[in-house]
């Protein structure tokens, strides 16, 4: 099994919009660190991947739209790390825009096409592909490649600062705002894929499914996030291909638009606005005011407008 052997592997291993200070409130106590010590790492998430290792344990999940209308996920972690990530797959342009609010993050990836190499050499980031840390890498033999590269974060970065990601990247918590609408589930629909969020009053998160099917940790439990929030952006194609000649869409991250917070059993109507590529994503109420988000993980799942 998948879960024993990655068990075993493990084992053997001993700031808001426009500001770059982290914003540490509702987060564990501590001085804000260098963000290296931030970890993120690129999660394949197509069907033969899945069930994805330690995704349960990252702050933030970043879920981007692909080539052929297919997903990726990019998992943020620093206040707690697993001993296994994974699978890892290849990096993407829209993650060197999108990692630049967390101030030199360490980036896991499986590689990338030779063009792009360049620009994540030039970002930055602690690139850290398998042939920079070998001994950070490991294959399953449960999974055929592509989906069976792992990575084992204690041997990729020294330490974490112990607070919550979401502070670098403008994020905060508080109590909910009034004028949420009461809903229970919520739909998500790439052109190859779909995400759908059920509210879980007994366990206070959306748990989430993927193409239909609940999406589950190594260990069987549903994943579940205690915010989800839609951001509205602008998808556009790069000037990157994959190797069948399939373009790779960009996200733009950087710019202003409409987002829709899911937390607490509501909906909220909220905005979202990013200066520039070193600041941070802030995200209001209609009347202007931070938006609070609810303890504990947050998916970001970007949609386009």
């Amino acid at each position: 099994m998948l879960v024993a052997t990655l068990a075993l592997a493990a084992s053997g291993c001993h700031g808001g919009s426009g500001t770059k200070s982290p914003d540490l409130r509702g987060t564990p106590t501590g001085e804000p660190v260098p963000g290296s010590h931030i970890l993120a790492v690129k999660v394949d998430n197509v069907g033969p991947a899945r069930p994805q290792t330690g995704l349960d344990k990252a702050d933030i999940v970043y879920v981007e739209q692909v080539e052929s209308g297919l997903s990726r996920i990019l998992a943020v972690y620093s206040s707690q790390v697993p001993p296994v990530v994974g699978p890892v797959r290849s990096a993407r342009e829209t993650d060197l825009e999108l990692l630049r609010q967390f101030d030199r993050p360490t980036l896991a990836f499986s590689g990338a096409q030779s063009k792009l190499l360049p620009l994540i050499e030039a970002a930055p980031l602690n690139a850290l592909p398998p042939a920079e840390a070998p001994a950070a890498y490991f294959r399953s033999r449960d999974r055929a490649a592509p989906h069976n590269l792992y990575l084992r974060p204690e041997r990729a970065l020294r330490d974490t600062p112990g607070v919550n990601a979401a502070g670098y990247a403008g994020l905060s918590f508080g109590p909910a705002p009034p004028g949420g609408k009461p809903t229970a589930t919520y739909t998500v629909r790439y052109p190859a894929a779909r995400f759908g969020f059920t509210w879980s009053a007994g366990r206070h998160q959306w748990l989430l499914a993927m193409d239909g099917t609940p999406s589950r940790t190594a260990s069987g439990e549903q994943l579940g996030a205690a915010t989800v929030i839609l951001q509205y952006v602008t998808v556009r194609p790069s000037s990157f291909h994959d190797r069948w000649g399939n373009n790779s869409p960009y996200t733009e991250t950087v710019g202003s638009g409409a987002a829709l917070v899911l937390r607490d059993g509501a909906a909220y109507e909220a905005d979202w606005e990013r200066d520039t590529a070193d600041s941070g994503t802030g995200f209001t109420t209609p009347d202007g005011e931070p938006m609070p988000l609810a303890p504990g993980q947050i998916w970001i799942v970007y949609e386009a407008r």
